[in-house]
């Protein structure tokens, strides 16, 4: 028997709908149910390798944790990473196929629907529930023709809609009226219900809305969620509001927000790390003192180079450097500590060729095919496990190399400079063992440093949000819309 079908949509971008597929996802695995997570088209930077070897959206990895599946590149079958205002990296079936520009990839949309059917085929074959993620809001009138992320694809599917809506941002109704209004009527009759997204306060006061609601549209309100304080789960793709965190707990860590910052992800051990004040730097903003400094991942390594140089970031980390403070590039991050950078073929933007940051005695060459992998070996600093996966179309070469910064079983990555104070690694998800996090720290200077266990935190967050569901949506409903 095929899976049944169950779809979030939201009034707006981070309405909730990555959260509330997770939970779902969550309770139902609890029960023992085979459910797998979809969504046809994301548009994000934070992207994960899948277990058969692709790239797909951080989000979809984070719901195949709460199914307690691996992720794989069927549960996100079309990967949008954009490189400029305009135009984005096309990823179907977890490999690049080329960069659009969107009114190119307007044009495409017919051939990347045929992917998210074919890879929705495949998951309700394998699994007893499929719940997906819609992308932004259904009611952007302009994104209507072709539509492959929302109301397009569950009308191709003929699956129920639940539509999530966030009241922390004030003009909760007003969002979910006046997104059904723009609906067509066939649109309007599959949404079953709405979801009220991060309430905070007494319900009764909020419950002559929810009967007004329920009276204007005709369809229930499902369930009210509260704002749940200090959750964690992984990011789609935007840095959290916070750009600060743990002020004033001693060890200071800094990390440029670059313009085109990917799999910042990495850092979220980090930002929850109890003896780490963490902070991103925006544009225009001048960073203090630092212990660490991080450079990140970059989709336009070049163009994010040039930003670095722009905001003054190539003065500070000499003076950083000078003052003794370590260093860590990652991926992109890594590339720009090299003495050159060429993209000859023009994969990130226009061909060209850029002055890295000459910090490490290597030069990157980017090349059109990416490697993408999971991977697993041990820090060389003092042998400690390390694991995680790379997402990069460079290779990298130079004398630096010799002086790797990680064994892997597949081989030597990365690089440390003759004053070991600046460390280089392709590697993504450095910092997420406990004791790999720990051991950089120490050689960045926290001598005592005592990390949490970041994948136990991981799991809580997930369940947390699966024990809000139990007790906040209503379950039967959603049986119903499964067929259970």
């Amino acid at each position: 028997m095929l899976a049944k079908t169950l779809m979030v949509q939201g009034t707006t971008s981070d309405a909730g709908k990555s959260t509330l597929v997770a939970g779902l996802c969550r309770v139902l695995a609890r029960r023992g149910v085979a459910v797998a997570p979809f969504k046809p088209q994301n548009m994000a930077l934070n992207s994960a390798v899948s277990v058969d070897g692709g790239e797909i959206g951080r989000a979809q990895a984070v719901q195949a944790q709460a199914c307690r599946l691996a992720p794989h590149t069927d549960m996100n079958p079309v990967l949008l990473k954009p490189n400029s205002d305009t135009g984005a990296q096309v990823i179907i079936h977890g490999r690049a196929v080329a960069n659009m520009e969107a009114g190119f990839y307007h044009d495409y949309k017919r051939v990347a629907m045929g992917a998210v059917l074919e890879s929705h085929q495949r998951l309700i074959r394998q699994y007893r529930a499929v719940i997906v993620e819609g992308a932004g809001s259904p009611a952007e009138i302009n994104l209507r023709d072709r539509d492959i992320a929302n109301m397009g694809f569950a009308e191709a599917v003929d699956c129920p809609v639940i539509l999530i809506a966030d009241i922390d941002r004030g003009g909760v109704f007003a969002h979910l009226v006046g997104t059904l209004a723009l609906l067509s009527a066939s649109e309007q009759a599959r949404v079953a219900g709405f979801v009220i997204n991060r309430f905070r306060g007494d319900i009764a006061l909020l419950q002559p809305g929810l009967d007004w609601l329920e009276a204007r549209t005709g369809k229930p309100v499902l369930g009210v969620l509260p704002y749940l304080h200090g959750l964690h789960l992984e990011a789609e793709d935007a840095l959290p509001r916070d750009l600060v965190s743990k002020p004033g707990a001693g060890f200071r860590v800094q990390v440029p927000a670059l313009p085109h910052i990917s799999n910042h992800t990495d850092f979220d051990p980090l930002r929850l790390h109890p003896q780490i004040e963490f902070e991103y730097i925006g544009p225009g903003a001048t960073p203090g003192p630092a212990d660490l400094i991080v450079l990140p991942g970059s989709k336009s390594v070049r163009s994010d180079l040039a930003w670095l140089r722009d905001q003054g970031w190539d003065a500070h980390i000499r003076r950083h450097l000078r003052y003794g403070g370590k260093l860590i590039g990652i991926c992109g991050g890594y590339q720009m500590l090299g003495q050159q950078l060429h993209d000859s073929l023009g994969i990130e933007g226009a061909p060209g060729s850029s002055e890295g940051l000459g910090l490490l005695e290597l030069e990157t060459r980017l090349q059109p095919h990416k490697q993408l992998r999971n991977v697993a070996g041990a820090l060389v600093l003092d042998g400690v496990p390390v694991k995680g996966y790379e997402i990069h179309a460079g290779v990298t070469t130079g004398a630096t190399l010799e002086r790797p910064a990680l064994q892997l079983e597949q081989g030597p990555d990365g690089a440390v400079s003759d004053d070991g104070q600046v460390l280089g690694t392709y590697l993504h998800g450095l910092f997420d063992s406990s004791d790999a996090c720990d051991s950089l720290l120490r050689w960045a200077g926290l001598v005592d440093a005592e990390t949490p266990d970041y994948d136990a935190l991981r799991e809580a967050g997930i369940d947390r949000l699966a024990d809000t569901l139990e007790q906040h949506l209503d379950l039967a409903a959603i049986d119903r819309l499964l067929a259970f």
